[in-house]
């Protein structure tokens, strides 16, 4: 919280995820760089003057009270430090199951922290952009690469899904060998057999996991980046969700790399996003959707 407009959309959306995620509590963060007040002016106004972190805590319970958080316990933490350091520490102190951060790209702010936490925060991460409404959750996009992550966001999906009566499409980028050539083979050809070998592995990993009948996109990876490629079928399918892992299964299925991960958030503008992040046998509000 940061007491900007961001807040009043983290605050509407995370009102609804309360219910979708089956959220037991709720700690709202303020990190100022300074809390202190110049002695200049605290000897000028003396009687003016409330100590800055309780004027921030007031202003954040207000914007609470406005905006109807009331049906989990929540806490409201104000301190001071370097913000990232400051996130990384409360994170673990809490032992938070999800982070919720704005992304900022109209409203002031730049948004280099949540860009920044997209790689290091130890927990599953979500992006809030300005103008997202996850109180309708209508198609949630889920990038896969056949691993063990590809099964935990799916089964997050579903979850999610069962309290929006919303649906599922999955995407896999797959990509021609650099010695299609010698093959004799041309672009087009070997590009086919790739297509095909990428729908089995579909197949297989679907029936595996479980699943059920989830469709999938097959996208032919060019110079264009993963993360762009993500974005486009999201925006083209109108799906209002996406959700991906922070980790692949192996260099030809790097959509789910940490990397690519971080790309997506600075990239997407539109559509909240959540990077999954194994945290093994305490999972939280995952455990409580899927009996892990």
């Amino acid at each position: 919280m940061d007491l900007s407009a961001m807040d009043e959309v983290l605050l509407k959306n995370v009102k609804h995820l309360v219910s979708i995620l089956k959220i037991e509590k709720l700690y709202f963060v303020h990190v100022a760089k300074d809390l202190s007040i110049p002695e200049e002016i605290k000897s000028t106004y003396p009687d003016l003057l409330a100590p800055a972190d309780e004027t921030i805590r007031k202003g954040i319970l207000h914007e609470l009270t406005v905006a109807v958080i009331e049906d989990v316990p929540y806490e409201v933490l104000v301190t001071e430090g370097n913000p990232m350091e400051t996130m990384l520490r409360w994170c673990k102190i809490k032992d938070v199951d999800l982070l919720v951060m704005g992304r900022k790209p109209e409203i002031s702010g730049s948004g280099s922290l949540a860009k920044n936490l997209a790689q290091r925060a130890p927990t599953s991460i979500l992006f809030v952009p300005e103008k997202a409404d996850i109180q309708h959750i209508n198609l949630i996009l889920v990038p896969v690469d056949f691993s063990d992550y590809s099964v935990l966001t799916l089964q997050l999906a579903q979850g999610i899904i069962k309290e929006n009566s919303g649906s599922i499409v999955c995407c896999h980028l797959y990509e021609v060998p650099a010695g299609y050539s010698k093959t004799g083979k041309s672009y087009s050809e070997f590009s086919g057999i790739m297509l095909e070998n990428a729908k089995n592995d579909y197949r297989k990993f679907i029936e595996k996991a479980g699943l059920g009948d989830i469709p999938c996109e097959f996208i032919l990876k060019d110079d264009k980046s993963e993360a762009n490629h993500i974005i486009s079928l999201a925006e083209k399918k109108q799906a209002d969700f996406v959700i991906l892992g922070s980790r692949g299964r192996s260099t030809s299925a790097a959509i789910l790399l940490g990397s690519v991960s971080e790309k997506l958030i600075q990239l997407n503008n539109g559509i909240p996003t959540l990077v999954l992040k194994k945290r093994g046998e305490n999972m939280g509000f995952l455990e409580a959707l899927f009996k892990i």
